[in-house]
């Protein structure tokens, strides 16, 4: 309840940034200024994702660094909100919806079959997916699968609210620095 509460107010503090962000997208290359993508939830279960639209229209709809020469899908804006993670932000939409949380593994996709057979392995498929998590401060993209899920079984078993707290902190000073974003 928590999480829905804060995402909700977040949204509302938020919405002139929405606003700018979704003019930039539009202006730069129409509409629809969202992204939604089918991702993997809480025990293996589906949900859509929403982030801000980074790339045209016209891209496949594949993991970034599937694309081969990804530079040229993205939009200029698109650098930008991706760098500064601001094409994050439509995830509050999600929290509030009840798929994911602030803090605990990042989403898979849902043809990532490898990362899910690892986070089944370990557990870790029956935590909420959050927009920041443990691996996510300690290396974010890059990280192998095999780092992400020993950081994310690591989490787990020291889930707390001072440790989410941490984990937040952490968060905001990697996004100010951007550290650790490789697309």
């Amino acid at each position: 309840m928590f999480n829905r509460f804060f995402a909700f107010l977040l949204l509302l503090l938020l919405i002139p940034v929405f606003l700018v962000v979704c003019f930039l997208i539009w202006y730069e290359d129409g509409l629809p200024v969202f992204f939604k993508q089918r991702r993997v939830g809480l025990n293996y279960s589906f949900f859509y994702i929403y982030k801000f639209r980074s790339m045209r229209k016209d891209t496949p709809n594949v993991a970034t660094h599937l694309l081969g020469n990804s530079g040229k899908y993205l939009l200029r804006v698109g650098k930008f909100i991706r760098k500064t993670s601001l094409d994050e932000l439509p995830n509050l939409i999600n929290i509030i919806k009840g798929d994911m949380v602030f803090v605990g593994p990042r989403p898979a996709l849902y043809n990532q079959d490898d990362l899910m057979k690892m986070r089944v392995d370990a557990g870790v498929h029956t935590l909420k997916p959050g927009i920041t998590g443990w691996a996510q401060v300690n290396g974010r993209d890059e990280l192998s699968l095999e780092e992400k899920v020993r950081y994310e079984k690591e989490y787990l078993q020291r889930r707390s609210f001072l440790f989410d707290v941490q984990i937040l902190m952490q968060t905001f000073f990697n996004v100010a620095g951007r550290k650790g974003v490789a697309h």
